[in-house]
């Protein structure tokens, strides 16, 4: 599949340009110059960054090139994108609000930040996020990023900007994070292998609390092994970058369909592509078996938790400086806490007991990673409670349940909609498993490979 130059060449992956550079093959100017030159051409249509390092990240280039350890580094001259609601030093941080526009430089990096760069990547860009990293569509007072498939609908959110990037071909990698879907979502609304790594795995960092240790910060990729590459060293665990090439075998794979709460349901052709994975997996020797059903007190105990979430993070800002859809929720939720409720029953129950109850005897869950395709790319953030509540839990209800355990989880890339987007899977393991999702990712991939990038019409046109 061409990319959306229209060269008929894709951009390379993380793994080809890092190769290149540790043997002399490219430099590292170079390789950031090429990102760069896609972000000029392609941008102005996606809106994936709220800035653009352009030459910081040239002098970060050259800094990196003369490194004596460069042979060495495994993300060598890397570009990266990284989401912009955790520290780069010598940048603001923005949380996708009107609210932060006097925030003096960030002195130093994220410890993430400061991992990836350790490892020789080049941070090319900030990209945008919604205000305060709380709902599933990327749009705010800094911006809105569309998704590279269909520019009329949204990439997802809160790592839309990210997920946009990727998608577009605009960087091979970046930096997300996760707090009830974040990750996942966006990858699968845009076509991407996206992996939320366990609690404790990498450092989070994230907000207060980093949302009750709800939120973790990973990777979006095109491949799987630029996933694992760079999620270890996010982790700084060397042994993920090897996982993808170690294939599970004889796994009991419990597979759902259902939504987390009564009133919705899943697309059709999304419950289809679940079974169409399910089939595949059989097929090469692993166990198939139904899930149990949720509890049914999950769902509404994930948004007592976002809606708590919501009123804990708006505390610091300004409230006539934040957006119409940011203040409502912060009020929902400041008033379901007078009454208790705050989800954090439903987290307790869930991560003590039940998560691991509905997992049962199996080894993974796999089940649809949205309900539906994304909603339209506007400007929800003007919008009101109800209108922003129906928008997010109609199509991105499905992944809350694994931050709410603290398990790692993920999004493969495995069918195109009729719409013309692309259909996702989510699978989940109990803690410690990350290795094994990467490695049955990457036999997926490997049996039902996905276009790297959106078509190259959609992006370039």
């Amino acid at each position: 599949m061409a990319g959306w130059t229209g060269s008929g060449v894709e951009p390379r992956t993380a793994a080809e340009i890092a190769a290149a550079v540790r043997q002399g093959k490219s430099s590292v100017r170079g390789a950031v110059q090429e990102a760069l030159d896609r972000i000029a051409a392609a941008d102005p249509r996606i809106g994936a960054f709220r800035k653009v390092r352009h030459d910081a990240a040239l002098s970060e280039a050259d800094e990196v090139a003369a490194r004596p350890d460069l042979a060495d580094l495994p993300l060598a001259g890397v570009p990266v994108a990284v989401k912009d609601n955790v520290a780069v030093a010598d940048e603001q941080c923005r949380h996708g609000t009107a609210a932060t526009a006097d925030r003096p430089p960030e002195p130093e990096d994220h410890p993430v930040v400061a991992r990836l760069r350790a490892a020789g990547a080049v941070v090319v860009g900030l990209t945008h996020t919604p205000e305060l990293s709380l709902v599933a569509m990327t749009d705010s007072a800094l911006g809105m990023a569309r998704n590279p498939w269909d520019p009329t609908r949204t990439p997802g959110g809160s790592s839309g900007g990210a997920a946009a990037a990727v998608a577009a071909g605009l960087v091979p990698v970046a930096h997300g994070n996760d707090g009830l879907g974040s990750i996942r979502g966006p990858a699968a609304c845009c076509g991407l292998f996206g992996f939320k790594p366990g609690l404790g795995t990498v450092p989070s960092g994230l907000g207060r609390d980093s949302w009750w240790g709800l939120a973790e910060n990973g990777p979006l990729a095109t491949t799987v092994e630029d996933a694992a590459l760079m999620l270890s060293v996010m982790a700084g665990d060397p042994a993920l970058a090897a996982a993808p090439d170690n294939r599970p075998a004889g796994l009991r794979i419990a597979v759902s369909t259902a939504p987390t709460s009564r009133g919705y349901r899943v697309d059709r052709e999304h419950k289809d592509t679940v079974e169409s994975v399910a089939k595949v997996l059989e097929e090469a020797g692993h166990t198939i078996v139904e899930a149990r059903g949720y509890p049914q007190y999950l769902g509404f105990g994930a948004v007592q938790t976002w809606y708590a979430a919501a009123a804990m993070d708006a505390e610091e800002y300004d409230r006539h400086a934040l957006d119409r859809a940011t203040r409502r929720m912060a009020s929902a939720g400041r008033t379901l806490a007078k009454v208790g409720l705050t989800g954090a029953r439903t987290r307790r129950k869930w991560r003590d007991r039940d998560a691991d109850r509905f997992l049962g005897e199996a080894d993974v869950v796999l089940t649809p990673t949205l309900l539906r395709p994304p909603p339209e790319a506007l400007r929800w953030g003007r919008r009101g409670l109800l209108s922003t509540f129906v928008a997010n839990t109609s199509y991105a209800g499905l992944c809350p349940p694994w931050n709410l355990a603290g398990w790692p989880a993920m999004n493969v890339p495995a069918a195109t909609h009729s719409c013309g987007l692309p259909i996702g899977v989510q699978f989940a393991a109990r803690p410690g498993r990350e290795a094994l999702l990467l490695g049955l990712a990457a036999h997926l991939e490997a049996v039902r490979p996905w276009p790297r990038t959106a078509p190259a019409g959609v992006v370039g046109g």
